[in-house]
């Protein structure tokens, strides 16, 4: 059963993330994802993640395919023009990757080429929108297509969002727009989570806790001070700080984290930020 199949039918998911590497050295990161292979359910291949320059989710979103993977095709707006955006989801269906995650991107100025040109032609809402008239069997301008793709689509929310109204209204733009899921910004505050749940619950759709492993305490205090809608509750600092291994305690509240937010929600979605390697160890902890 794929990934759609399954969040059609409401049953709960797992999914990873993995970002591919800056350079055509390729093996270590399609290594990390067969570590995972028939824990996750599918596996988020980011685009230019946080704007730094690295080889196109759409290339190991085919090489996942090919190992027996399903993958989830993250796709930004940020540099790409309308043109692109269309040939690129067209490309992708060509190449067997249906579940695509549509997002707007973050600015190029946070990367590592600041002085790049950001594009922005279009954003998220109005990508689902272009991508259902792909399915549709026409582009953006009405013209008629040579066959038609058919995909998944998803699209990200934010659940700490002050205020949270306007995040609401975006999401019921961008169900109506075609997203079938949604993935969220990291979650560390369960009853925040919860007010979210609950203002969301109208919409019927497809939520997928993000969890994303804590490195450090000065981590969780950067993401309180400079990532909007990120809040790590001081209790869960003050273990970091006092934890003798880092990594042992990241693993145990991720688990802790998945276990309060299963009976919540239906999909669990996994960003290991580089510890690729510790997701079969969360999953172990969590019971999945």
């Amino acid at each position: 059963m794929t990934f759609c199949e399954k969040i059609s039918r409401g049953e709960f998911v797992v999914t990873s993330e993995i970002g591919p590497p800056k350079g055509t050295d390729i093996k270590e990161v399609l290594d990390d994802a067969l570590l995972v292979k028939g824990r996750v359910d599918a596996i988020h291949v980011t685009d230019l993640q946080s704007s730094v320059m690295r080889i196109g989710s759409m290339a190991i979103c085919h090489l996942l395919k090919d190992r027996g993977i399903e993958p989830i095709f993250q796709l930004t707006c940020r540099d790409r023009n309308r043109l692109a955006l269309q040939s690129d989801l067209l490309s992708a269906s060509v190449l067997g990757i249906e579940n695509v995650l549509l997002l707007t991107g973050d600015y190029p100025s946070l990367g590592d080429h600041p002085e790049a040109k950001p594009v922005f032609d279009l954003e998220s809402v109005q990508l689902l929108a272009v991508a259902k008239m792909l399915e549709q069997g026409k582009d953006m301008k009405g013209n008629v297509l040579k066959g038609a793709p058919l995909f998944c689509m998803g699209a990200v929310v934010n659940p700490g969002a002050d205020p949270l109204e306007p995040e609401i209204i975006k999401m019921e733009k961008k169900i109506a727009a075609g997203a079938r899921f949604f993935q969220t910004q990291a979650v560390y505050d369960v009853e925040l989570f919860k007010r979210f749940l609950d203002s969301a619950k109208h919409l019927k759709t497809t939520i997928m806790a993000g969890i994303v492993l804590l490195k450090s305490a000065g981590m969780a205090k950067y993401m309180n001070k400079n990532v909007a809608g990120v809040f790590v509750p001081d209790n869960l600092i003050r273990e970091m700080e006092e934890a003798k291994d880092k990594s042992a305690k990241s693993i145990e509240i991720a688990a802790r984290l998945i276990k309060e937010l299963k009976p919540l929600c239906k999909c669990i979605h996994i960003m290991p930020i580089g510890w690729d390697r510790k997701v079969p160890l969360v999953l172990d902890a969590a019971g999945l």
